[in-house]
């Protein structure tokens, strides 16, 4: 019962962040926002809802004495696994994926940057409030100096009608949503932890990680579908910066959160390993083709059964 209730949570979180990323275009566009201010702020965080809500219910639980540092754990490094290996590697089965140098080499160190300083911050097997603001204040700085170092536009026509009252229901509904599946999300999964004598950072990495991957696997797909494959991979590297550094920092800030060494010493890095391997790709190799994105999908793959093993 608890995995149907697992399942139902994950589909609410995803039904619940394309409510809400869709009121907020409406409203943004009706407000003649920047595409530029409509992509960094609404669909790069709008799309990682999930583990954002995720992480502040089970901080909340920490506060309450209940620790549920797994479940923030797992799911923000099970997501970041499970984009750039298998969301980034399906959508280079679909078509050949490419970057310019320039934002291989600036994106691409700041997420190396990034998985490095969480790996510092938890080595001691804790993540404090102070440090939980650090991961938080870092990723408020990359944010600020990325909308700074691009030209906004001071007014940008609407290109499409919305915006009125509709738009703001579509809003509170999906965040409503959002809210509450976290909240069964993060139960089942430490309910199902529980009868299978498994650890909560284990079902959160293979179950949770995967299925709040949702928005970012509908975005990819959607941006190749219309032949903006650079969009795509944006998304992707965007997200799992926002993912390495704001789920497990906004938590700490909240109640310090734990961090089981085997997520310390295999999969974190692991996933720089990986990153560092799907950059060089793109730096090397000017892209990512149907090849590459096999090896990647392998790797990914690698992964999960050496996660089901621990079983």
């Amino acid at each position: 019962m608890d995995f149907l209730i697992l399942i139902a949570g994950i589909a609410g979180l995803w039904l619940g962040t394309e409510l809400t990323v869709g009121g907020a275009l409406a409203i943004a566009r009706r407000h003649q926002l920047s595409e530029f201010f409509v992509g960094l702020v609404i669909l790069s965080i709008g799309s990682d809802l999930p583990e954002l809500a995720v992480a502040v219910d089970a901080g909340i639980k920490g506060l309450m004495g209940n620790d549920t540092s797994g479940v923030v754990v797992g799911t923000s490094i099970g997501s970041v696994v499970a984009q750039i290996g298998f969301v980034l590697g399906l959508a280079g089965m679909i078509s050949f994926l490419t970057l310019p140098r320039v934002v291989v080499v600036k994106h691409g160190a700041v997420l190396l940057a990034a998985t490095a300083l969480l790996f510092l911050l938890a080595f001691d097997g804790v993540v404090t409030r102070t440090e939980g603001l650090v991961l938080v204040t870092t990723y408020v700085i990359y944010v600020v100096a990325l909308m700074n170092g691009e030209n906004v536009p001071d007014e940008e026509p609407g290109h499409l009608a919305g915006g009125d009252w509709r738009s703001w229901i579509l809003l509170l509904a999906g965040l409503g949503t959002v809210i509450i599946s976290s909240e069964v999300t993060v139960t089942s999964a430490v309910n199902i932890a529980h009868a299978f004598d498994v650890s909560e950072a284990l079902i959160s990495v293979l179950i949770i990680g995967l299925g709040t991957s949702l928005p970012e696997l509908s975005i990819s797909i959607s941006s190749i579908l219309k032949k903006k494959t650079q969009m795509s991979v944006g998304n992707i590297i965007g997200s799992n910066v926002l993912d390495t550094l704001l789920p497990i920092g906004l938590a700490a800030t909240i109640s310090h959160v734990t961090f089981e060494r085997n997520l310390l010493f295999f999969d974190l890095p692991f996933i720089f390993i990986l990153t560092a391997m799907v950059l060089g790709f793109f730096y090397t190799r000017r892209g990512v083709t149907r090849k590459e994105a096999m090896f990647i999908l392998g790797f990914y793959a690698i992964y999960v059964a050496v996660k089901l093993m621990q079983f």
